[in-house]
């Protein structure tokens, strides 16, 4: 079954956003990361964000957890609150 990985960030501007947007359109993924789907949410009143990535297996989540966890703090959108795995049972693009 899908997992996914969900990581929840304070302090995460507006400008931030846009920084982190424009590093992801002219770069790739973290070389090796088994992720097949990253989702940012972003509520910017707030400066909190949420991010979610796929992962088709539990040893492909384990692999990018780690790999995630080792990132230096200034490569995060912001001050991270928070980690948890989900499953992910269902799964629909309207």
């Amino acid at each position: 079954m899908a997992c996914a990985r969900v990581v929840t960030f304070d302090g995460v501007s507006k400008d931030r956003v846009e920084q982190l947007k424009q590093e992801m359109q002219s770069g790739e993924a973290p070389e090796g990361l088994p992720a097949t789907e990253m989702i940012m949410l972003h509520d910017p009143g707030a400066e909190r964000s949420m991010v979610i990535l796929f992962f088709d297996t539990d040893e492909d989540y384990q692999r990018g957890h780690e790999m995630l966890d080792a990132m230096p703090a200034g490569d995060t959108p912001g001050k991270r609150t928070g980690v948890q795995k989900y499953d992910v049972p269902i799964r629909m693009a309207t």
